[in-house]
């Protein structure tokens, strides 16, 4: 059976002109040569404008997990590169050598660099989109421009851009749009062995920054079949090449998944089926949000759909089944945006449809399907007249500007990203705890524990949230219900760390017997943990006696030469 071709000699909207090949007059003058650097630079400049508030902005939530919020860290490249993500590994360690530490400003100013160079490859790709779908002349490099802006503006991009953490969205996509880009700009539909070995290489860099870009041969297959560019059978070495490729990254992939302890299918308490349902009512979230960016929230309270009923579910499967459907019968019609719905569906799939995620809604796992989004609005525009689309592209991208440098002051501070999702998931533990801890770090004591009083009835009391409690507790000047409250964190497991901040809190009140006696019990579970001789040389200290302080301080430094607290406190007692 034949497959059916959009029509690529259709006039386009505007252009007055058959097929994609025709080149406006401009063009034709060489007019156009300068404006894409100004477009560039003018990107550059637009991006670091809407995302300032948030360029100086401290490290946040899962950022202090990376390796360069370890204390102590060293510059060495082997520190930092393993098994995992390399390359992503390799771009922090970059950011750290390059600022001589850990400098949140230059961590973030990458991050909008990236996001950059993406966003001009967004425009290229939907230029040569348009260009198959039959829209030329000053139509189709407004709509590219259009496309590649919108991507750099949109509120909904700012998880990625915004959150160190989410560079593994931000340089994969980079990656991953690099090498569609190399695909969909070959001369004829056979391309030559280099570049087939630079998309190749692009797509092992994509994989190895973040697994969800396993999908990029499936894009290349679907944009061959759906365009009939008539490169699957002359492309064959790049199409085994990537295969070779696919079954290695998805054996990495499982590997990751094995390991992983928020996604995959042995997370406990959510099953495929379940994730599959819910995620039928998310991706209308996401489009929804993609339309109309209002309530985004770092950490949004979505329940899950345990059955097809549940929350709705049904009608989102439905509205999915009856899109795809649509996409398919109107694909001649409404080629942009009939391929657009394919592309967002196969792009956000890995995150998206039956390998559970913990988190079930996250706006950052929107940047790779994106432009799949875009595709379809681009449907609409190309109906419209220049004028008409000119100033249409340019309101929206103005709404876009203006709340995306909004949304980047919540970014500004842990503390108002957290205090902008309590308020947006306010019977959600995760933010209350998080917010709490956000506090704490500011010495905002008394509602920092208040705040872990609210997380308590909202989730399950571990020992972590007992112990953060206890800080913020003797921090408010509360003592013995901070002791109270480590004491019963003892009863999950007892450690020499719990052991120990109880002898620091009764240490600062003067309570000297009982500040030793549970640094006796902190040495018993485990003579290696230095911080119990730093607090025992305070002690000392406070007792005058500072030989004794010199010899805990040089024990401490002994069991842990890294030791910051350790070693300053040495050389201060030394002087």
């Amino acid at each position: 059976m034949k497959k059916s071709k959009p029509p690529r000699e259709a006039k386009s909207a505007g252009s007055g002109k058959p097929g994609g090949s025709a080149k406006s007059p401009s063009a034709a003058t060489g007019n156009f040569v300068w404006w894409p650097l100004a477009a560039g630079l003018g990107a550059l400049i637009l991006a670091f404008v809407v995302y300032d508030p948030a360029l100086n902005a401290g490290f946040v939530f899962d950022d202090r997990f990376l390796p360069f919020f370890a204390p102590n860290l060293s510059s060495n490249l082997a520190d930092w590169v393993g098994s995992i993500r390399p390359l992503l590994m390799f771009s922090f360690w970059l950011d750290f050598v390059l600022g001589g530490g850990a400098n949140p400003y230059l961590f973030h100013a990458t991050n909008v660099v990236f996001h950059v160079i993406t966003s001009i490859l967004v425009a290229l790709i939907a230029a040569k989109i348009l260009d198959w779908a039959g829209v030329a002349g000053r139509m189709r490099a407004t709509l590219a421009v259009f496309s590649g802006a919108l991507f750099l503006l949109h509120p909904l991009q700012t998880e990625s851009v915004a959150y160190v953490a989410s560079r593994s969205e931000n340089l994969s996509v980079l990656f991953y749009y690099a090498a569609f880009t190399l695909f969909v700009y070959r001369q004829t539909a056979s391309m030559t062995i280099l570049r087939a070995v630079a998309i190749v290489a692009l797509f092992g860099a994509a994989v190895a920054t973040k697994e969800h870009t396993l999908t990029l041969p499936l894009l290349f297959l679907l944009t061959d079949f759906f365009w009939d560019r008539g490169g699957i059978r002359k492309n064959a070495i790049l199409y085994v090449l990537l295969a070779v490729s696919g079954v290695i990254g998805a054996v990495f992939v499982l590997r990751v998944l094995r390991a992983a302890n928020t996604a995959g299918f042995a997370l406990q308490g959510l099953s495929p089926v379940d994730y599959f349902f819910t995620q039928c009512r998310v991706l209308w979230i996401y489009v929804r949000m993609f339309v109309l960016p209002f309530g985004q929230n770092v950490d949004p309270d979505i329940p899950v759909s345990t059955g097809l009923i549940d929350h709705g579910a049904i009608f989102g499967l439905v509205a999915l089944l009856a899109a795809v459907a649509a996409a398919w019968i109107y694909r001649k019609r409404f080629p942009l945006a009939a391929f657009g719905v394919f592309v967002f569906l196969l792009l956000i799939a890995p995150t998206s449809s039956f390998v559970p995620i913990r988190d079930v809604l996250a706006e950052r796992r929107l940047y790779l399907p994106f432009v799949g989004l875009i595709f379809i609005a681009l449907e609409f525009l190309r109906r419209i007249d220049l004028r008409q689309a000119t100033w249409v592209s340019t309101a929206i991208l103005a709404v876009c500007a203006v709340l995306t440098y909004q949304r980047s002051e919540v970014w500004a501070s842990p503390l108002a990203l957290w205090e902008d999702s309590v308020a947006k998931s306010p019977a959600k533990y995760r933010p209350r705890f998080q917010l709490a801890y956000a506090q704490f770090e500011l010495s905002h004591c008394a509602e920092s524990a208040q705040s872990y009083e609210k997380a308590s009835q909202l989730g399950p009391v571990d020992d972590q949230l007992l112990i953060d409690w206890a800080l913020a507790l003797d921090c408010a000047n509360r003592p013995d219900e901070a002791v109270a409250k480590l004491r019963q964190a003892l009863q999950f497991r007892p450690s020499a760390h719990v052991y120990s901040q109880i002898g620091m809190i009764y240490a600062k009140r003067g309570r000297t017997q009982e500040a030793l006696a549970a640094l006796d019990e902190a040495e018993k579970i485990n003579p290696r943990y230095e911080m119990i001789y730093v607090y025992r040389g305070n002690i000392a200290l406070q007792a005058g006696d500072r030989a004794g302080a010199l010899r805990e301080y040089q024990h401490a430094v002994d069991v842990n030469p890294s030791n910051q607290a350790a070693r300053d406190a040495l050389v201060r007692v030394s002087r």
